[in-house]
């Protein structure tokens, strides 16, 4: 048996110095050689005639050299045409910088040959070619050829010859470590037949057999690592809190009656917290679907228990809109509710600080400051964090170790489809608030060209403001740097002053501004001392303003989807007609597309499945990004039948063998364990 630990170096046809190359690629051992697997497949069995080939197509042609002739039109540039012929045609295939290939090739020989087509009129030419003579066994044409992901000066050549010898050894034998009864019940290739045919497959459906069975290994180790962790989490004991009769007072004196949405994850979560395991709990909901009043009820339930609770928010002005409304609410029952920010003076920290360890405050609203290791609770019982994709694993840790196993809320407005959010969150329970308050208004999306940019500030933004409401205008995405948005957006204040609205009330907001001076300017746009807000996207999240009724986002094709829907969500908070217009540069067909899906639809779940779908997997959330084992081959979307099994087998495996334990499992364990070893602790959804 070949040792899959054995270092790359000393593999056979190897050596130190494709060995260091390697190494840049994560390829130590034998093991993640086999494990590294092609990004795509190319099918070079195709043989067509000449006369069949289409324009842009990669195909594989067989035909005989009619003239070789070479040219340098430059210095550093030479061009190798060759005529070919088949019995249906004439075409060219083009070669630059190759002049080897004029002696390689004379005229007579025939020759098999795959390239990407170039077809203007009868003119038909073949570059990035892979040339061979005619023979029984072509190596780079008539077969499924795997394309590997390449950089550090490896060649796709490189990896396949180095594979190639590798798997040619008669004592390697991949060892099986799926239980038997999953290989029978989903009809799965061995391993080792897998990885062999992933490499070097014999035919089209010796890979699909082969792609079917990485696939579902992948997506089942990735879910049953996650649900081995949630195991983990859900052994520890946490606080019983008790009934209280106080929350039916709360509820009373709400203004509004809680939506059946609401009302079912407030019952999940207050049966989470009246049994004695820790509480691990999402709360996924859509823009304005009112998951607020559902962390403030949460909050009164554990601090009518004798506990206090935490809440943090990614920014300043959330962090203070949560405190302005959990205070309104909860003050007139007795709960003392203090807010902490970067902002505070350092005397106002200090007295937060010690009321809050001598557990004269109940509630502590902040941000990140929350954190910190002068924040001392007495009696931490409920822990919330807002907006979760802002926040990774650690820092929600960070704030659940300042109590004893208190319970953890986190909440998010990112719609995502709940197979995938079974992902994502594995480690957590879901609930979903899928259903919009009553009176909430549908937002009316607009998608224009930017030659009619003009036409809406003059006509749309006006016909706002002398009604007497407010305007949003966000500023274009430039890059991942706050230094250059609070350029961008101090210079279009400039531009719509001068050239727009210098009768208007403009104001400005960008993440550069202190916390103190973006809390003015919220103010005062709350106020309504200002007409148009132009901003970054600091405002993305939760700021609430129900006058504020149309929103403006210029370059919209630089934003994502989902970011887009979030944006939106600033508008339609009130009773008047709320209208979203997105303002667009691009021609291109994609951008097209996203622009008609927000015009078409205000529900976040449908457009956060467009999104993938459009960007797919890799854009919309990279597995890197939330920690989690990289998925090589699997494809969240593309493969959502198979996730959707394995998630199934991985939920029945842990009902029957909680920690996989058994003797067949034992294997598979080990290889998840493997996996997981150093990520499970960095899942963070960004």
């Amino acid at each position: 048996m070949v040792d899959l630990n054995k270092y790359v170096q000393y593999v056979k046809g190897i050596g130190p110095k494709r060995a260091e190359k390697l190494n840049k690629l994560n390829i130590f051992n034998l093991k993640d050689l086999l494990y590294y697997f092609p990004r795509q497949f190319e099918d070079r069995n195709n043989l067509k005639k000449i006369i069949q080939l289409e324009n842009d197509e990669k195909a594989t042609i067989k035909v005989m050299i009619v003239g070789v002739s070479a040219s340098s039109p430059r210095k550093g540039l030479s061009i190798t045409k060759v005529d070919v012929r088949d019995e249906t045609g004439y075409a060219k295939l083009v070669f630059f910088n190759q002049a080897y290939v004029k002696n390689a090739f004379k005229p007579g020989d025939t020759i098999l040959v795959f390239g990407k087509i170039k077809k203007e009129f009868k003119n038909i030419e073949l570059s990035s070619c892979e040339v061979e003579h005619l023979t029984n066994d072509p190596k780079n044409t008539c077969k499924v050829m795997p394309i590997y992901p390449l950089t550090y000066g490896v060649t796709n050549k490189e990896i396949m010859g180095i594979l190639k010898t590798v798997l040619s050894d008669k004592e390697l034998k991949i060892q099986e470590y799926l239980p038997t009864k999953i290989i029978e019940k989903y009809k799965l290739c061995s391993i080792d037949y897998a990885i062999k045919n992933i490499h070097c497959p014999t035919s089209k459906e010796s890979l699909k057999i082969a792609l079917y069975r990485i696939v579902f290994e992948e997506f089942l180790i990735l879910q049953l690592g996650l649900f081995l962790f949630k195991n983990g989490v859900d052994e520890v004991c946490g606080i019983k809190f008790e009934e209280d009769k106080k929350l039916d007072d709360v509820l009373k004196s709400l203004p509004f009656k809680l939506t059946g949405a609401q009302d079912r994850a407030l019952h999940e979560i207050i049966d989470d917290m009246e049994c004695n395991k820790a509480m691990n709990r999402l709360v996924q909901g859509d823009v304005g679907s009112g998951k607020t009043v559902v962390a403030l009820l949460s909050l009164a339930h554990c601090v009518f228990n004798g506990y206090q609770g935490a809440l943090m928010a990614p920014t300043e002005i959330l962090a203070e809109q949560h405190y302005i409304s959990l205070t309104e609410t909860l003050e007139p029952f007795g709960i003392n509710i203090e807010l902490l920010v970067g902002s505070l003076t350092k005397k106002q920290k200090e007295s937060v600080l010690q009321r809050v360890k001598n557990k004269e405050i109940d509630i502590l609203i902040g941000t990140h400051a929350l954190i910190e290791d002068k924040v001392e609770f007495k009696d931490l019982g409920l822990v919330i964090t807002d907006e979760q994709h802002r926040f990774g694993v650690r820092q929600r840790s960070k704030l659940s170790e300042k109590g004893e196993n208190p319970d953890i809320l986190v909440m998010t407005a990112t719609p995502i489809p709940r197979t995938l959010a079974l992902i994502l969150y594995g480690d957590l329970d879901i609930s979903i608030i899928d259903e919009l308050p009553p009176g909430r208004q549908p937002i009316e999306t607009i998608a224009i060209d930017k030659a009619k940019r003009e036409k809406a500030y003059n006509s749309l933004v006006r016909k706002e403001v002398e009604q007497g409401r407010q305007v949003y205008i966000v500023c274009p995405l430039v890059e991942e740097s706050e230094a250059i948005e609070a350029k961008a957006a101090v210079e279009l204040v400039e531009e719509l002053k001068l050239e727009y609205f210098s009768d208007l009330r403009v104001g400005l907001l960008h993440g550069k501004m202190k916390g103190s001076e973006k809390d003015s300017i919220m103010k005062s746009f709350k106020n309504k001392e200002i007409d148009i807000l132009v901003s970054t996207t600091v405002i993305e999240v939760g700021v609430n303003v129900p006058n504020a009724t149309l929103m403006i986002i210029e370059n919209a094709e630089r934003f994502g989807l989902a970011q887009l829907h979030q944006l939106r969500g600033r508008v339609g908070r009130g009773s008047h007609k709320s209208y979203c217009i997105l303002i667009y540069a691009s021609k291109s067909e994609v951008c097209r597309q996203r622009m008609s899906i927000m015009e078409e639809t205000n529900d976040g779940f449908k457009i956060s499945e467009k999104d993938l779908e459009i960007r797919g997997p890799g854009e919309f959330f990279g597995t890197r990004q939330h920690g989690l084992p990289e998925l090589k081959v699997a494809n969240i979307f593309k493969h959502m039948k198979i996730l959707k099994l394995a998630q199934q087998e991985a939920r029945y495996m842990v009902s029957e063998d909680c920690k996989l334990q058994n003797f067949e499992n034992k294997m598979l364990k080990k290889e998840i364990m493997d996996k997981f070893e150093h990520s499970i602790k960095e899942i963070s959804l960004n």
